[in-house]
């Protein structure tokens, strides 16, 4: 009996949306999560460097060059540019917490401004360095 009174009802209310574009807010919210992750492996790589350093010069030296090669160029920019990032998404949700910019247009740019701050921040950081 009640197999009769059932109403047909979609699966999902998305099954009918063919294009879905991802927020900012959510992709810069997953991407705080992401880069504290990722800054946590950054972390284990240096603190081998440093463990080297005391265990010995042959252990130093292959953790030095590790760290110095491209590959460690390339681990040590992107976690800069992690630390960047994940610093400016921390202000933006205090900012939240303060109960102001929850406005979609001013969430929205400031998502934005940590998107291209941290861009910024670590191309500056790059030049301050090489100077």
């Amino acid at each position: 009996m009640a197999e009769a009174k059932r109403i047909e009802r979609p699966l999902s209310p998305f099954m009918f949306v063919k294009y879905y574009r991802l927020q900012l807010t959510a992709v810069t919210s997953v991407m705080i999560r992401i880069t504290g992750n990722a800054l946590m492996v950054a972390t284990l790589l240096v603190v081998w460097w440093l463990l080297a350093l005391a265990a010995g010069p042959d252990a130093f030296e292959t953790a030095e060059w590790w760290i110095t090669s491209w590959v460690g160029n390339l681990v040590m920019f992107g976690s800069l540019w992690a630390v960047w990032y994940h610093y400016l998404g921390g202000l933006r949700h205090l900012v939240f917490d303060a109960g102001k910019g929850l406005e979609l247009e001013t969430a929205e740019k400031l998502g934005w401004g940590c998107v291209y701050g941290s861009v910024v921040l670590t191309v500056l950081t790059v030049i301050i360095y090489w100077i």
